[in-house]
């Protein structure tokens, strides 16, 4: 029994393979992205740090999270309250979120618009690269962006005392606005995808 031999890539012409060869310009784009991801690993752990200060009574590290979380009160703070801890917890969450979305751009954008990544069979490999394409991302993107809207929004509405009511209404017309758009996009792919049979 003859053992399969692989198939050969084509050879290009000059300009196609240049052209082809342009996809690598994105390289440093995705490396920057990473780098950007440490910037932001490093804000989660300062704000985790400051947040476990001031459970054990450092003023210092207290004011740094109610500036950092836009927090305002008629009264001084002196102390973790409910609120200071649910807006720095939600912080925490969004930076969670966002590095996820770094995350799907990073590899799914690499491995649709790049080169593919060979992960075929490594047991940590994401469930949802196994059908990734520019489609799917765009969707998965939009989901993402929605659920980082709407941490934002409800940060908003905790302190909505420290906002005037034309920021409240313009916030919630952004998010319901991207997931129209998000509605949208799924709602497009997926006619892409199952054609009307009247179109044949």
């Amino acid at each position: 029994m003859s053992t399969p031999t692989p198939e050969k890539s084509p050879v290009l012409r000059p300009i196609p393979r240049l052209i082809f060869a342009s996809r690598w310009l994105q390289l440093p784009l995705y490396l920057g992205l990473i780098l950007a991801q440490c910037v932001y690993v490093y804000h989660f752990w300062v704000e985790l740090v400051h947040l476990l200060e001031a459970v054990f009574g450092s003023q210092t590290a207290l004011a740094a999270l109610v500036e950092s979380i836009g927090y305002r009160s008629d009264a001084q703070v002196t102390h973790l309250n409910e609120t200071v801890i649910m807006l720095v917890l939600l912080a925490l969450i969004d930076v969670v979120m966002i590095s996820n979305l770094l995350i799907m751009v990073i590899v799914g954008g690499y491995e649709t618009f790049v080169s593919r990544m060979d992960l075929e069979g490594h047991r940590d490999q994401p469930e949802w690269l196994d059908h990734v394409n520019a489609s799917v991302l765009k969707v998965k993107l939009a989901t993402a962006i929605i659920g980082i809207s709407s941490i934002h929004l409800l940060k908003t509405f905790i302190n909505a005392a420290n906002y005037s009511d034309k920021v409240l209404i313009a916030q919630t017309v952004i998010h319901i606005t991207f997931l129209l758009s998000a509605m949208a996009i799924a709602y497009t792919d997926r006619l892409m995808q199952h054609p009307s049979p009247e179109g044949h």
